[in-house]
């Protein structure tokens, strides 16, 4: 079978996230594919084409059970079991991220961060511990970290992304304005917020 792409995989997210919240909100267990196309604003087929890569979900004239679906999604993705995360840079952009609840929602919870600053190490930011940089080998060891977020200034970014996989890391979500390389058994996503900016800038502009 083929495999899907990673937009349909990032659909999936999505799918997750609104399936989350309408279970909070709704007051039936059901909802059709055209009703949840509608939440996404996306087309029911492509809805229904997303779901196809992973079995049969809804059942024709009924739909989709929410909290069947919820379920179905969160273990197609690895949210059904619990995965440690360290973020690499104690600055303002990772600061937020390790306040930040959603995560741990998700079943990803921040359990170290880390950076060079001696003045920032042993204190703790969202209740989570900033250690020095070399301690990271020893750290993610001992703390089972699976996932990695780099939040660094750029010149730092490549390095940090290199001691990472020495350390066993193989997905790592790189925040840094810089594309980094990575080896082929890592799963690295860069996510350039600058170019994601321009792209709004560019629109209104041409609006």
């Amino acid at each position: 079978m083929k495999k899907p792409s990673k937009d349909t995989i990032s659909r999936l997210a999505l799918y997750l996230r609104t399936l989350q919240e309408l279970s909070k909100t709704r007051t039936t267990t059901t909802i059709s594919s055209q009703d949840l196309a509608r939440e996404l604003t996306i087309s029911s087929d492509q809805l229904r084409r997303d779901l196809w890569y992973f079995g049969q979900f809804g059942r024709r004239g009924v739909g989709y059970s929410i909290d069947s679906l919820k379920n179905k999604l969160s273990q197609i993705l690895g949210l059904n079991k619990s995965w440690n995360v360290c973020v690499c840079g104690a600055g303002n952009l990772g600061s937020a991220l390790l306040t930040y609840k959603g995560f741990k929602e998700q079943n990803l919870t921040i359990v170290a961060c880390f950076d060079v600053d001696p003045k920032k190490f042993d204190k703790k930011k969202g209740g989570v511990t900033i250690y020095p940089l070399e301690d990271m080998k020893k750290i993610v060891k001992s703390l089972t970290i699976e996932i990695a977020i780099i939040a660094t200034p750029v010149n730092a970014a490549q390095a940090v992304m290199e001691q990472l996989t020495q350390c066993g890391i193989k997905a790592i979500l790189n925040f840094a304005p810089i594309t980094l390389a990575a080896p082929a058994a890592v799963k690295l996503r860069n996510v350039d917020l600058s170019t994601e900016l321009f792209n709004l800038t560019y629109f209104l502009s041409q609006a």
